[in-house]
């Protein structure tokens, strides 16, 4: 094992008294190809190009001597730190930290990133990367090559944001871009690069008309306004359709489990009350209706409660097939034809409900066909006049979820 193992950040600016000594003792340094050519580093050392990490990792195990392992900025953030330090390969590290390339990207753009959320974005998890950027409205993406502006912007589709693309930052070939998403992906970018993603909301937050918050990333859960979920009709206009009722708002979803990452469908919005709740639990959420005057609800609901979400206009199933693809679904009407749509495009749960006995068992067959291990439950909620404790609405309604069964 090495005799001690030394990680020094590096944000182009010049090494600090402790990483220069750390750097001279080293008898093997680890790093990208642009950190190995630093003058500091000693002619007679091992050099590791720094591609896997936990290559890396398994090599340094094995050596006896001293180690440093070069990374671009805070190795603790989203860096090599975390693999380093795995049980797997006992190795105690140090940390020389440097400036992160998240805090140097907000820097360069001469914005607050107290209220950003940060993502990193793979090629696997490109999608949820950008479902934040859909639903936040300022997220800073650390990307990867195959998964960069370009291929953010082309998954946003038609949501509107503005792009800060920060590459090579504290390097001589350091460049900052500031355009729409709509241009993103017809240029080439090096990689790696920060892309800081802006909506309408962060640029008004940057304009200092919102007050600073107690707690990073505070815009998930949105604290500052109405608390709890499940909201009554008056939070929301009023204007609520059939199938609306808060308790089975409330239990769809409980049973779809909104959260960050994901991206919901909620189709027959109607006033906008299962969006917005959704999206105030951090999810992105597409709202579909056929009705204009719905549609137009929805948004300006979403604008009252300060959530970011996209309204969509059309009727179901024949507007879904563009969409982009979700993690759960309601289905607020529609009857079987819309269930078995959904269905096809594997969400990880669905949830609807039916009036009538043989309605509920018709969208039960249609989600047990589609692969799906089904619920259902019958719902009844009496709402009291409390300044005369005597009924003033009931509501009786099944309740159907699905669960997509695995694949064997």
């Amino acid at each position: 094992m090495a005799d001690r193992v030394t990680v020094i950040g590096w944000d182009g600016s010049p090494l600090t008294a402790a990483a220069r000594s750390a750097l001279g003792a080293a008898t093997l340094v680890a790093g990208a190809a642009h950190h190995l050519a630093l003058p500091e580093v000693p002619p007679a050392a091992e050099r590791i190009r720094l591609g896997s990490v936990a290559l890396a990792a398994r090599r340094i195990a094995q050596h006896r001597g001293t180690a440093v392992v070069l990374a671009d900025g805070d190795p603790g953030f989203f860096g090599v730190v975390r693999t380093l330090r795995a049980p797997l390969y006992g190795l105690e590290v140090e940390v020389v930290p440097a400036v992160s390339s998240v805090a140097a990207a907000f820097a360069r753009a001469g914005m607050p990133w107290d209220d950003a959320q940060i993502v990193v974005a793979h090629g696997r998890d490109l999608r949820r990367a950008v479902n934040v950027c859909r639903a936040h409205p300022k997220v800073a993406v650390l990307t990867a090559p195959g998964a960069g502006p370009a291929e953010l912007a082309l998954l946003l589709g038609g949501v509107h944001r503005t792009f800060v693309i920060c590459e090579a930052l504290g390097t001589d070939r350091e460049r900052v871009t500031v355009l729409t998403s709509d241009k993103a992906a017809d240029h080439d970018w090096r990689d790696p690069n920060v892309v800081i993603v802006v909506g309408a909301a962060g640029r008004a937050d940057d304009a200092g008309d919102r007050a600073s918050g107690w707690i990073a990333g505070h815009d998930i859960g949105h604290p500052a306004g109405p608390r709890g979920w499940g909201l009554p009709s008056g939070a929301y206009g009023g204007v609520f359709g059939e199938g609306e009722a808060v308790q089975l708002r409330t239990a769809q979803l409980a049973r779809l489990g909104p959260r960050l990452g994901d991206l919901v469908w909620d189709i027959g919005s109607g006033s906008g009350a299962a969006a917005v709740e959704a999206a105030r639990f951090g999810a992105a959420v597409i709202a579909v209706d056929a009705d204009p005057d719905a549609c137009g609800r929805t948004t300006a609901v979403a604008r009252r409660h300060g959530v970011q979400l996209q309204v969509v206009h059309g009727r179901a199933p024949q507007i879904l097939e563009d969409l982009p693809e979700p993690d759960v679904i309601r289905v607020g009407g529609g009857g079987v034809a819309v269930i078995a749509a959904c269905a096809a495009r594997r969400p990880e749960r669905i949830v609807t409900h039916a009036s009538t006995r043989d309605e509920a068992e018709a969208l039960g067959r249609a989600l047990a066909d589609g692969g799906y291990e089904v619920e259902c439950a019958l719902l009844q909620s009496v709402d009291l006049d409390t300044s005369a404790w005597v009924e003033r609405e009931r509501s009786v309604v099944f309740l159907l979820s699905g669960y997509r069964v695995p694949h064997p």
